[in-house]
């Protein structure tokens, strides 16, 4: 990526407002969640997989819910998934930059770079401290310069857990689909990565799929009461 002028003084405020707004109308929409991980040895030959599918739907009344459709396939050598990973496919990998979100992060500007045909600020996010249980991303979001909307990002879930109870998460990216001619939705999330435990590499490849958006109620109103940049 190449160096760029200076970004508008408020980007951040700007780009945490469109995510803001982004997961407030994302809550009104129904959509479909593929899940497939792969096992391979070192050497690209496949071991083994784990498969899942799941709904986010509208109940009658009017509730937001998950369900998993069909059975998982587990199918994994020896990688064993955790509640770490499920709660990374949950939170992390989709990640929406909100406001309420803006104490757990520090940004730092990485310039520009053209993505799809539109130009983008790269910014750098990282935690500022984490806690015990807590999974946060660390890495990179592309934030377009005409209405400051993310449109991607690459990076990783963290800490990586390195202990007694080693828990090791590959790298990824997630991009992003506009849906509404307007608000981009996460669409597609990949990752590849060697894996370097004590017991031997493994590499993990992962792909989730998010498909079947659909719209349901009125649009939520948003209100910006408090400018967390100021506090």
């Amino acid at each position: 990526m190449a160096l760029a002028a200076e970004p508008p003084a408020n980007l951040l405020k700007l780009l945490l407002e469109r995510e803001t707004e982004t997961a407030a109308v994302r809550a009104n929409y129904a959509y479909q969640q593929k899940v497939r991980i792969e096992e391979l040895d070192p050497s690209g030959r496949k071991r083994g997989e784990y498969r899942e599918s799941r709904e986010v739907i509208f109940t009658p009344a009017g509730e937001r819910v998950e369900r998993m459709t069909g059975k998982p396939y587990h199918g994994l050598d020896r990688l064993r998934l955790t509640e770490e990973d499920f709660k990374d496919i949950r939170d992390v990998q989709p990640f929406l930059f909100t406001r309420d979100q803006l104490f757990l992060y520090r940004t730092r500007f990485k310039g520009e770079e053209t993505v799809d045909g539109l130009a983008c600020w790269v910014l750098q996010v990282e935690p500022r401290q984490i806690l015990d249980g807590q999974r946060l991303f660390e890495g990179f979001v592309w934030v377009t310069q005409s209405d400051y909307a993310v449109i991607q990002m690459e990076g990783r879930a963290v800490p990586q857990m390195l202990g007694k109870k080693e828990n090791l998460f590959p790298r990824f990216r997630t991009v992003r689909k506009q849906v509404d001619g307007k608000h981009w939705f996460p669409h597609r999330t990949v990752g590849d990565e060697v894996l370097h435990f004590r017991g031997g590499d493994i590499r993990q490849r992962m792909e989730i799929e998010y498909s079947g958006y659909r719209r349901f109620g009125a649009e939520s109103t948003i209100k910006f009461e408090k400018d967390p940049l100021k506090q």
